[in-house]
């Protein structure tokens, strides 16, 4: 394949995780190592800092800081919801989107992000190519949701997986205290996927585990739900609930649009504005059961809990972003950086890396295997425990100044021609 010179711009999509930033440095890393990449810059707030051309210099930030992205939370370079339109709509985004590449010679583009940002890099990608200007385009995969079509996992749903089940671990110690009976519900993100629900499941592995488990994959029913709830209340004076906050019913409405207006607003993308599930729940079964209960939600917590990070999690989140340039700099263009995992003859897991065509990412869906659901519909099986356990592993030293996370400070040098 040619070689091709020039600069890359690094951009950043969608919700923030905990190792967003791991993937990030490891592109800019080995950006800056490349001879074929001339000059290394960043766009604040994803696609909008070049259409807004606020790009930001990452040749000129101190080398230290830039490390510390790997400890990191948010995102760094800044985040959107920009959803670009159909170019034979309305092609005025890619012109700029164009007319900004050419001012700063790109001709490597990389997208750190979710479904809808894979859906930005393949229509990019597509748009180049139809007009002659040859720029190489990579997404680098993003989501605590794990819903990515096409990878086994996604970087940061390893950690968000393992403060899940951290959590669920301390609040069970926290709700046995007492000599009187509580019931707990925990609301955890997932619009349609239930992998991060799921997750709660770890914490059984210690003894400190949920007793119902609700996910999207399953409708949800309340006479059903009432049922297991009084038979577990009524054995152990005790309950923990789990409930994804994409539960449906049989029906397809989401069990949050029953108590609120929030899930009626959609994002640019069109997704349903999703909350409040566990205090709605959460008064349900009070006034059911008469108990003390707490209505818990989780919320940016789960995705942002860098002192919690999977060391796994932060070790592969640094090589997709790796692999992205190093892929892109071999020729490929309009792939996604994907997971795929191995077993050793010994058992122990491995994950190597694949790249998969964007059109088979963006805009799908990955769900929870059915058949890695319990037969009750309200918890999982080991073929999930067997899934999720090798990527929480792995304790991370966070560099610390005052007894506090020390996190990345970086310079923003706006860039010039």
């Amino acid at each position: 394949m040619s070689t091709l010179r020039g600069a890359c711009i690094i951009a950043q999509s969608g919700g923030p995780t905990a190792v967003i930033n791991a993937s990030t440095y490891g592109a800019i890393i080995t950006a800056m190592k490349r001879r074929e990449i001339t000059r290394v810059l960043g766009a604040q707030n994803g696609i909008r800092g070049i259409l807004d051309d606020n790009l930001i210099d990452l040749d000129k930030e101190e080398p230290y800081e830039l490390e510390l992205l790997k400890y990191t939370p948010s995102s760094a370079l800044g985040s959107c919801r920009y959803k670009l339109k159909d170019p034979a709509e309305d092609d005025s985004d890619y012109k700029r989107i164009l007319e900004i590449f050419m001012k700063y010679d790109v001709r490597y583009f990389f997208y750190n992000g979710g479904n809808d940002s894979m859906d930005t890099c393949n229509k990019i990608s597509k748009y180049c190519l139809e007009h002659g200007y040859e720029c190489r385009v990579m997404g680098i995969p993003k989501t605590i949701d794990n819903d990515l079509a096409e990878t086994d996992h996604c970087p940061g749903y390893g950690s968000a997986a393992k403060y899940i089940a951290t959590s669920i671990m301390e609040v069970y110690k926290d709700t046995h205290v007492y000599d009187i009976g509580t019931i707990t519900v925990f609301e955890v993100m997932g619009r349609n996927a239930g992998w991060l629900a799921a997750a709660s499941a770890l914490a059984a592995l210690k003894g400190c585990g949920p007793d119902l488990i609700y996910l999207p994959e399953v409708p949800f029913d309340f006479d059903r739900f009432y049922e297991r709830l009084d038979y577990c209340y009524k054995r152990n004076h005790n309950c923990v609930v789990v409930v994804s906050e994409g539960i449906r019913d049989k029906d397809g409405r989401y069990i949050a649009e029953y108590a609120s207006t929030l899930a009626q607003q959609k994002d640019s993308f069109g997704h349903a504005q999703l909350g409040g599930l566990a205090a709605y729940i959460a008064d349900l079964v009070k006034k059911h059961t008469g108990a003390k209960v707490r209505g818990i939600e989780l919320s940016l917590l789960q995705r942002c809990a860098a002192h919690c990070a999977s060391q796994t999690d932060i070790d592969e989140s640094f090589h997709a972003g790796r692999a992205a340039v190093e892929y892109a700099v071999e020729g490929f263009t309009d792939k996604m950086v994907g997971f795929q995992r191995i077993y050793s003859h010994d058992g122990q897991y491995r994950c190597d890396i694949k790249l998969i065509d964007l059109e088979k990412v963006a805009n799908k869906e990955k769900f929870l295997p059915v058949d890695w659901i319990n037969v009750t519909g309200d918890g999982v099986n080991e073929k999930f425990i067997d899934y999720a356990l090798p990527l929480i592993k792995g304790t991370v030293n966070i560099p610390t100044d005052d007894g506090l996370p020390r996190y990345a400070k970086l310079r923003r040098i706006k860039a010039t021609v």
